[in-house]
């Protein structure tokens, strides 16, 4: 059956990706938000592995909505990895932010909490000379589950290549506890917020039509080699294109002879 399948050396080539980025830019870390969740906890693992847990923070950042068991198994991993950790509660920034800007729709006050808890992340990045690390994966990336500008943002994001149920299996395998495996995925953002209760699909099913989509295959061939409904084809198919503008940074109008996010290539400056 068409599946993800998660490759023998992706952690030795995460690893090495992380090493070589950091030195590159002459980061002295990097900054991971934990949620206790399942993402950025493989994040936080990966990084310390790679780099050393003295080179990696730890930032907690409950606030009303979060389940303290969260953030206990978010602790509770960082010490056990030998991260440090720092807690920030987020309730006086966002209960503000929230106020000034009369925000009471749930779902714009979930993306005003994501882009909140950015805001600290790169703020203590800054301070230290670090590196802010995203925890979002492929399956997200694709289906545009993610706040623009808020998890979203980052300066390396490791899963980005990964679907979800790739980074289940990498989980296990560098040794992520199982409860944090097996917890239902969510933001937190409000109560009884689950992922694949907004996506409308589990991570299961969508990741195996998201690689048929990636593969280039017809709906009807990802039907039969996935095992899903055709109906479920069409609905991914339309988180997809409607979360292209979510991939790409602002889009600028063409002036010059190269022009960043269509024809400019970082690679050309070392010539």
């Amino acid at each position: 059956m068409l599946r993800p399948v998660l490759k023998p050396d992706t952690a030795q080539v995460i690893s090495m990706f992380l090493r070589h980025h950091v030195q590159l830019a002459g980061a002295k870390g990097v900054v991971v938000g934990m949620s206790g969740g399942l993402d950025s906890s493989v994040t936080a693992k990966l990084a310390a592995d790679a780099l050393g847990p003295d080179k990696v923070l730890a930032v907690l950042m409950p606030e009303s909505t979060t389940p303290d068991e969260c953030m206990v198994d978010a602790r509770e991993m960082a010490e056990a990895w030998g991260i440090h950790n720092e807690n920030f509660r987020m309730n006086d920034i966002v209960n503000a932010a929230a106020k000034t800007l009369k925000v009471a729709d749930r779902n714009q006050l979930g993306n005003l909490k994501s882009r909140a808890r950015m805001m600290v992340l790169y703020q203590l990045a800054a301070e230290r000379k670090f590196l802010v690390m995203g925890t979002g994966n492929k399956s997200e990336l694709l289906t545009g589950y993610f706040t623009k500008w808020g998890d979203g943002a980052s300066d390396l994001c490791l899963l980005g290549d990964l679907y979800k149920t790739q980074v289940k299996e990498l989980a296990a395998q560098i040794g992520v506890p199982e409860k944090v495996i097996a917890r239902v995925p969510s933001g937190d953002l409000w109560k009884g917020q689950t992922d694949e209760g907004e996506l409308g699909i589990d991570y299961a099913t969508l990741d195996r039509i998201l690689l048929g989509i990636e593969l280039g295959m017809k709906d009807a061939d990802i039907v039969k080699g996935a095992k899903v409904d055709a109906k479920q084809v069409v609905h991914v198919r339309g988180l997809v294109k409607r979360s292209v503008h979510k991939r790409r940074m602002g889009l600028i109008p063409k002036l010059g002879s190269r022009t960043v996010g269509q024809d400019w290539r970082e690679a050309d400056i070392s010539h």
